[in-house]
Order: structure tokens, then C-alpha cells, then sequence
């Protein structure tokens, strides 16, 4: 996982395993979002599967996905609104961080 900070409450990374949830849940981050569309490729966990996890681990989990190359159609309104309401620090995933990254500037 190569964690990448943007802001002191918001950080990207690219697909996170269930394994992760621990250590993201021990570097102290309260909530993800996923960014990433299930189905986008073969052998990607299911954000039902993340977000399971992550509710036993005691995290919080947003559902923002964003379909590479297609226009943000409210995405970066609902991604912003989501920064605002969870609890901080929070980590934003996507396939490889770019797309978490690409809703942060938009949302800003």
C-alpha cells in the first residue's frame, strides 16, 4: 500500500485488500472511500467486501465510484460532501490514487 497524504485529514492510495484494514485502521484513519467501480478488473475485492471488513474494524466507508475517462457527474460534489461529513483522518482509494486524487482538486 504507498499511501500518499493530500491534505493533513485526506489521503489516497491505490486498491486496498481486506488484509489492509488493520493496519489502515492502526495508522489511524476513521474512514474510506472507495472510489473504484466493482467489476473493473479481475480479482478487484468487492466494496462490499472492503466495507465489511472495515465496519468490523471499526471504520467508516463511503461508496463514491468514479468510471475512468467518463465525465464526473456530481461525483466530486458528493466526494466533498463526504470529506466534510466524515469522521477524519480519511483515506481515499481508487485503482491507483489518481482518481481519489483528480475528486479531491475538483472538490476543493
Amino acid at each position: 500500500m504507498n499511501i500518499k497524504e493530500l491534505s493533513p485529514d485526506l489521503s489516497v492510495c491505490g486498491q486496498i485488500s481486506v488484509a489492509d484494514l488493520a493496519l489502515i485502521k492502526a495508522q489511524g484513519f476513521r474512514t474510506i472511500i472507495c472510489n473504484r467501480p466493482d467489476g473493473e478488473e479481475f480479482g478487484q475485492p468487492t466494496f462490499a467486501d472492503i466495507s465489511d471488513a472495515a465496519l468490523a474494524q471499526g471504520l467508516d466507508v463511503k461508496f463514491i465510484p468514479v468510471v475512468p475517462g467518463a465525465p464526473m457527474n456530481g461525483e466530486a460534489d458528493q466526494f466533498k460532501r463526504a470529506l466534510d461529513e466524515a469522521a477524519g483522518p480519511i483515506l481515499a482509494y481508487c485503482r491507483s490514487g489518481a482518481r481519489s486524487t483528480m475528486l479531491w482538486m475538483a472538490s476543493q
